[in-house]
């Protein structure tokens, strides 16, 4: 008895890289259940409290990531000192410092293979990764610890670093005093809710809570249980289901299924991303604001935007704001172009010739930025948007390297930035001029089609007659002297038009998504190919009716996500306050009717979060 008593103590509190502690199984709420009993009985002491939290967010981590505690507890050591040096003299050489180290970290994990590919194709070498920081680890802890042959990416690290970095440098801008508490800063960057896939939260935003004397309300109360509530239907109907049932199976070999099937799963993994990230955002939330702490809103209703730009307002938002508050706008925003504009575009420019082994990528995005600073140099009128559409680009094509080191996460960041220039030009255009490019533009994809015959021509050639449609149908209203009565399909019309947009560029994300980093370029090309040529390719309508049927259960949650992702936001709200409103009694029913429900749609392979992984 004493044995098994031992052996289950010592599983509960190893690292089991099978069972990760994630929000969707038994163990997390468990250890979720005594951590909030600790802090019950704590939350009024408040130096206590935070302490504890430190140290039962520490032990979230070990179990999510095992031994690659050392490396946060490393960096949260590292980010305290230099985040009180940024504040004396010399700070700003303490916060230069502070950040290249802390990219650096980021760097050696997340672009080991990277930077590898591109040596290994530039020179004609064959440099393998050898994890020297393992190899270090092993000469403290012995041999066995850490595999030296790969480098593993920590989970998390992406999020807690540029947490750690926006700290740093918004002490050294003194709109903040740097934490001289340890463990509350401690507690500030581990905080267990959003440590490992965010929202990234704000130093300015969340310290001032950690000093406040615990309050939940009885609305507060309602309002976080169904954050959690919402968030696990999120996560396990929507999410699971879909990757299991349709996503992951096109993913894996798109040339065993049809260019419908490839198309139905594009879109359905625009659902599936959305619905797992935002889960873990409403999770996390939830959680958080059980224990009187607000984590910043991460979504807002993404796919209800009218353009790219909107997109990216109302997705990620706090990894969006960051990336314009600490590239875009040191950049020069939209006001100027700086020496980092042009040399983040042409950096990329290279490393995109590196990896595609083709000197013809770099000397033409040369020749384009060329022409672009002619322009802006001789025409006044036109330089200060030249300079933020470059920003802008440069903005997307780092946010695209943020998400992964690979050739697809280059083009998903790219495509973006292309979408957004492009909105800026269709913006400034009336209604003639927009049936006029489009017009030109379907009439030169005919003629590839007819020519070349390719599927990926195909594809744009019918997407683009789709455009030209709606465009001319607009040119026509407006002869006839329509007005503003149908804002509203116009509205539909610009939001369909994003998400099919958005989707698209989802190809590029998904392909190269949890993909060992040795393999991702050439798996994740060869898989976006492979769905472009069966999307653009003939299809026969014959068998859509049966591919309907095969998988009703999952284009019936395609169509109900969308619906209710769609509905009106003062709605969403009011039922939000109604369930809050309950009696507990009521309340504790409906949590008890949810549970039984998510677990039909529980999966017998448990799916991780899909930004565990970024």
């Amino acid at each position: 008895m004493r044995e098994i008593l031992f052996g289950y103590i010592h599983n509960l509190l190893s690292f089991d890289q099978a069972h990760p502690l994630l929000f969707t199984e038994f163990y997390f709420w468990a250890f979720f259940a005594l951590v909030f009993a600790g802090f019950a009985l704590l939350k009024d002491r408040v130096f206590l409290r935070n302490t504890f939290l430190f140290f039962a967010s520490l032990f979230f981590y070990f179990k999510t990531s095992g031994l690659f505690l050392i490396l946060l507890v490393s960096v949260v050591v590292f980010n305290y000192l230099f985040g009180i040096l940024a504040y004396g003299r010399k700070r700003r050489a303490f916060m230069v410092f502070a950040v290249a180290v802390d990219l650096s970290v980021l760097a050696y994990y997340k672009y080991a293979y990277f930077v590898t590919d591109i040596v290994n194709n530039l020179f004609g070498t064959s440099f393998a990764v050898h994890d020297y920081i393992a190899e270090l680890g092993n000469q403290m802890f012995g041999e066995g610890h850490f595999s030296v042959d790969s480098i593993f990416l920590p989970v998390g690290i992406s999020f807690f670093t540029f947490q750690a970095i926006s700290y740093v440098v918004d002490v050294w801008k003194q709109k903040i005093a740097p934490v001289r508490n340890f463990m509350d800063f401690g507690f500030y960057l581990t905080f267990f809710p959003q440590l490992v896939a965010g929202p990234i939260v704000r130093a300015i935003d969340f310290l001032p809570q950690i000093h406040k004397k615990f309050f939940l309300g009885r609305r507060q109360f309602g309002i976080a249980v169904f954050w959690i509530l919402n968030g696990l239907a999120k996560k396990l109907i929507l999410s699971d289901y879909l990757a299991v049932n349709l996503n992951d199976r096109v993913f894996a070999n798109p040339l065993l299924f049809t260019g419908f099937e490839n198309l139905s799963a594009l879109f359905g993994y625009s659902l599936q991303v959305y619905a797992d990230f935002s889960g873990y955002t409403d999770i996390a939330t939830g959680v958080a604001m059980l224990m009187g702490f607000y984590l910043p809103k991460n979504f807002d209703s993404p796919y209800k935007a009218r353009s790219a730009p909107e997109f990216w307002k109302r997705w990620h938002i706090s990894l969006s704001s960051w990336l314009k508050d600490y590239l875009y706008i040191p950049l020069g925003g939209n006001r100027k172009a700086t020496f980092g504009t042009y040399a983040i575009i042409i950096g990329i420019a290279f490393l995109a010739a590196a990896l595609s082994k083709s000197w013809w990528i770099a000397i033409s995005v040369a020749a384009i930025i060329a022409v672009i600073g002619l322009v802006a140099l001789h025409s006044p009128s036109s330089r200060k948007g030249i300079r933020s559409n470059l920003n802008r680009m440069d903005t997307m094509l780092l946010g695209g390297l943020w998400h992964g080191a690979s050739w697809n996460f280059m083009i998903w960041g790219g495509l973006n930035g292309l979408g957004m220039l492009i909105y800026q030009a269709w913006k400034g255009m009336n209604a003639y001029v927009r049936v006029l490019v489009t017009g030109i533009i379907t009439a030169v994809l005919w003629g590839l089609c007819a020519k070349l015959g390719k599927p990926v021509f195909w594809m744009f050639f019918v997407w683009m007659l789709v455009t030209f449609a709606g465009a001319f149908i607009r040119m026509v209203y407006n002869l006839c002297g329509g007005k503003a009565g149908f804002k509203w399909l116009e509205n539909a019309w610009a939001v369909f038009q994003t998400f099919v947009f958005i989707t698209f560029t989802r190809l590029f994300f998904r392909s190269g998504s949890n993909l060992n980093p040795a393999d991702a370029n050439e798996v994740a090309w060869s898989t976006a190919k492979n769905m472009v040529g069966q999307i653009g390719s003939h299809w026969n309508l014959t068998q859509i009716p049966a591919i309907l049927s095969q998988y009703r259960m999952v284009f019936i949650l395609i169509v109900l996500g969308m619906l209710i992702h769609w509905l009106p936001e003062n709605f969403k709200r009011r039922y939000r306050i109604w369930f809050a409103s309950m009696p507990l009694a009521v309340m504790a029913l409906v949590v008890v009717a949810v549970v039984v429900i998510l677990y039909q749609f529980i999966t017998s392979d448990m799916q991780t979060f899909i930004y565990f992984q970024f």
